[in-house]
């Protein structure tokens, strides 16, 4: 038989513990008593129910986590392990998260559910999409029998009159409301002139919301065509359609404010526009036409013939320098002929005939140079320096 000590005994106790899958994670809910904020910002409390009681330790770094000040007679529930406290020899909660009882098996599944999503990508910034500055036409999945409906009607009214809204009505609340809200969106989407959708309701509590909290809806607002604005509940009211829409509205009347500008406002906006243009276009007009007075009381433009007089005198020098060059031009061409045309006269056969000789061919203008060419009888044309003579042979000598 082995004989344990107290230490060892306990500590097999908490490797027990350990080991336990449902005590290293474990919901628990019951009734705070013996609630103590320690200095350090640890918090000691007993969870207890009709039977039974758990001494319960939440550490700092957890503490200042939590959303509520939990006091002595709060319902809550806690997530948290169970291990041994050595010291005393006796088991405790280690709590990592606490919320009241009242929406504590909902906020579990809320968590759950925006994890999940939040890894697939639903929540990412980068999704967003920007609403369309002016919609023609704004979809609404709403209750047709509540007052957020009514509220948003009439604002989007007064803010742009002539907008028009198709309503699509749902189930807000139970379990026919997410798929109720899914073919609404479906079919709004099938619409081709729907600019952007709010989907929303008024204010209730966390389990009349739950709707809006599935991941059917979720599901149906990421995959929109159109832009989304959710409007769930109050503005203390945070939603999974909150969170995976384009757009949080805090209320449904504040969705109906951001998706259309005020007709006034804008009106007295493109008012303003147009002043501002038509003074930019006035001080345009008024700056040309001083520089029109400036430009006319300058010296040139009173006395013009300052400009033509110089555009004149440079015309002029022009004219005089095209002549002399025109006229050294034609006088080296001239000499050029003139040596040309003497060297032609010395090679002429005309000068040759100046100096007595004379030349000698037949009626078919060929060139004597033979005698022995000529026959007796022929005629011949012998042409002189001036003048010619038609002749006869009468005798050939060679």
């Amino acid at each position: 038989m082995r004989i344990l000590s107290v230490s060892e005994l306990t500590q097999y106790i908490k490797e027990k513990f350990a080991r336990d899958p449902l005590l290293a994670n474990v919901w628990v809910k019951g009734e705070i008593s013996n609630f103590k904020l320690h200095t350090s910002g640890h918090i000691y409390l007993t969870l207890k129910d009709r039977d039974s009681c758990l001494k319960t330790v939440m550490f700092r770094s957890r503490a200042r986590n939590l959303v509520f000040r939990p006091e002595n007679g709060m319902s809550v529930i806690i997530r948290g392990y169970l291990s041994v406290y050595e010291r005393d020899g006796s088991y405790q909660l280690y709590a990592e998260e606490m919320e009241p009882e009242g929406i504590g098996a909902l906020y579990i599944a809320f968590e759950q559910m925006k994890q999940k999503l939040a890894a697939q990508g639903l929540f990412a910034a980068e999704r967003k999409r920007p609403l369309p500055r002016i919609p023609g036409t704004v979809g609404i999945v709403t209750s047709p029998t509540g007052a957020a409906l009514q509220d948003m009607l009439k604002i989007l009214r007064r803010r742009w009159p002539g907008l028009q809204v198709i309503v699509a009505p749902v189930l807000v609340q139970g379990q026919g409301a997410p798929p109720d809200i899914c073919r609404a969106m479906e079919q709004l989407n099938r619409l081709p002139d729907v600019d952007v959708l709010i989907m929303g309701r008024g204010g209730g509590s966390l389990e009349e919301l739950w709707a809006f909290n599935t991941e059917e809806v979720a599901w149906a607002i990421a995959g929109s065509r159109i832009p989304v604005i959710s409007a769930v509940g109050h503005e203390t009211d945070y939603t999974i359609a909150d969170m995976v829409a384009d757009l949080r509205a805090p209320t449904p009347s504040a969705a109906a404010e951001m998706v259309v500008p005020d007709h006034g406002d804008m009106t007295r906006y493109l008012s303003a526009i147009k002043q501002q243009m038509e003074k930019g276009l006035l001080n345009l007009v008024e700056r040309k036409r001083q520089r029109l007075a400036l430009a006319a009381n300058q010296q040139t433009l009173q006395r013009p013939y300052l400009i033509t007089g110089n555009r004149q005198q440079a015309l002029d020098a022009l004219t005089s320098s095209l002549e002399r060059g025109t006229k050294l031009s034609l006088a080296d061409k001239s000499a050029a002929l003139s040596h040309l045309a003497g060297k032609l006269q010395v090679l002429s056969p005309l000068a040759t005939l100046a100096r007595g000789y004379s030349i000698c061919s037949t009626p078919e203008g060929k060139v004597v140079t033979d005698a022995g060419s000529l026959t007796i009888g022929q005629r011949v044309q012998v042409r002189l320096n001036s003048g010619c003579a038609d002749c006869s042979v009468e005798e050939v000598h060679q």
